[in-house]
């Protein structure tokens, strides 16, 4: 292909030229530039063959794989807008976004679709396909037709939590996600002699960067699923690794778990890249003793508006609690609570600007129309458009570096992920004997945030066997720590649960 990149599926087409370059590394497999542009025209023909076309969600529900790397562009080559689900996620929670969206289609592995049960019943539009299935193996008999897509349709859903109940699906278009590529190539150097390490999943829209970023500059990326800052480590040596993205847990892992950290070649290392939550200004130290000649980006973002801001490596001494300027094509404004433009260190609403503004959330426009509102300076008669309110609390200094101050919502932000204290106080209602239960997330060195829950009980409570029950119904890292029980909650003057009191009066005691 030599015409525009504009959609997601372009970036195989166009890398598929390399032929032997290796692409993919999985485990004890790899594949081809030329093995994967194959790979994806076979599987976007099957999926059209099962009657799938324009605008259709295929759900993807795989461990991070070869396979789910191929079933992301081959959804794309085939029209559909693909929808990533979290191989952590619980069978209802796989539920809850498949039945959300709407999808027709459920690509995942014969074990996983086992492991579902009966959760899908009754989702009679929705077909359940396993990728490791002798019918999906064999060569389809005709190509998926080529896509009439174009860069403002969409072309993914990813699913966050949100702060006041179930997640919601972030609707991503193909320029938003082409753009997010370019952007993140330029500010970080990437070419096609990057190894990169593919530790978060591909229904994060980071770890779903680092797929489209390799691809489009025809990179390796290696897919590493880890119990054990060890096995980092030896990847990084094994496969001569020049970058990695992660999240604060990693990096606490890494500079706190890993007795061979120190001990391993690691000079192939030229990056590493943080967001999901701040690193501890001691974990950086850390990072930098252990590896001091790897380059550290330290960055901000949230999905619906993928990437905001990075902190160039050579400011972390001078700034380090800054979460940096704007990425490159992006521009962030501070908007204060009355509409102004905030002053030097004077807290607002970080508002970004830029290519990589959402589409908004699947099928809630209210919640749409509390993100993504007019450019709050310039009228859309004189050119404004719509730019994306985060939520967050920051100021920004004399010389343009922002700092964040809080988060304007209740989300905990725990290992990268964004967590729903409804949705799990909802499941600890469902499962405990409580008359009110709280979920708050509680500052920790190696989590960003940990998830802790106070209940007044109206029965005895067995807080393991509640904490047993949980685990069933919800990924490992929605299960709070402990629960704390307590005689009463406290209220604010409004009659409404006193979070940021509850968090006050934890914070700072060590539970």
């Amino acid at each position: 292909m030599t015409g525009e990149l504009y959609l997601v599926h372009h970036l195989v087409e166009r890398a598929a030229p390399a032929g032997e370059r290796i692409a993919v590394v999985d485990r004890d497999r790899q594949l081809t530039y030329a093995g994967l542009g194959e790979a994806v025209r076979q599987a976007a023909a099957r999926i059209r063959a099962g009657g799938i076309g324009r605008g259709d969600r295929v759900a993807i529900f795989l461990p991070k794989s070869i396979e789910e790397c191929v079933a992301i562009f081959a959804a794309s080559a085939a029209g559909a807008v693909f929808v990533p689900v979290n191989a952590l996620l619980k069978p209802q929670q796989v539920r809850h976004i498949v039945e959300d969206c709407g999808a027709r289609l459920l690509l995942t592995n014969a074990a996983m679709a086992e492991g579902l049960g009966d959760a899908l019943a009754g989702l009679a539009d929705l077909s359940v396909v396993a990728m490791d299935g002798a019918e999906w193996q064999r060569p389809a008999e005709e190509p998926a037709p080529a896509s009439t897509a174009i860069g403002e349709d969409l072309a993914a859903i990813l699913y966050t939590s949100g702060s006041t109940g179930r997640p919601k699906g972030v609707m991503l278009s193909h320029r938003n996600l082409i753009a997010g590529t370019r952007i993140v190539r330029t500010y970080l150097g990437i070419t096609a002699e990057d190894r990169i390490l593919s530790l978060l999943p591909f229904s994060f829209d980071y770890g779903l960067n680092q797929l489209l970023t390799a691809v489009e500059q025809r990179a390796r990326i290696v897919l590493l699923t880890f119990q054990f800052g060890d096995e980092i480590a030896r990847a990084i040596a094994r496969e001569g690794i020049t970058g990695i993205a992660g999240v604060p847990t990693i990096w606490a892992i890494l500079t706190r778990a890993t007795p061979s950290l120190s001990k391993t070649d690691l000079s192939t290392l030229r990056y590493i890249t943080n967001s999901g939550g701040a690193v501890p200004s001691e974990t950086v130290k850390r990072l930098r003793e252990k590896l001091p000649a790897t380059r550290i980006f330290l960055m901000y973002g949230l999905t619906e508006a993928f990437r905001s801001t990075f902190l160039p490596p050579e400011e972390i001494d001078r700034r380090p609690t800054s979460i940096g300027k704007a990425i490159p094509e992006c521009e962030m404004l501070v908007v204060t609570a009355d509409g102004r433009r905030a002053a030097p260190h004077e807290p607002g609403i970080l508002v970004h600007r830029g290519p990589t503004v959402s589409l908004g959330y699947w099928n809630r426009p209210d919640a749409t129309a509390e993100v993504l509102r007019p450019h709050p300076f310039v009228p859309a008669t004189e050119g404004g458009e719509t730019v994306c309110y985060s939520g967050d609390l920051v100021t920004m200094d004399e010389d343009g570096f922002l700092y964040f101050v809080a988060r304007n919502d209740a989300m905990i932000k725990s290992s990268g992920h964004r967590i729903s204290p409804t949705e799990v106080e909802e499941c600890l209602m469902a499962v405990g004997g409580f008359a009110q239960v709280a979920v708050i997330g509680l500052p920790d060195a190696f989590a960003g945030q940990k998830v802790h829950a106070v209940g007044v009980a109206n029965a005895p409570v067995d807080a393991p066997a509640v904490l047993q029950a949980v685990a069933e119904r919800l990924p490992p890292y929605m299960v709070p720590r402990a629960i704390e029980l307590v005689e009463r909650m406290p209220v604010t003057p409004n009659g409404k649960v006193d979070y940021i009191g509850l968090v006050r009066e934890r914070a700072g005691d060590g539970r």
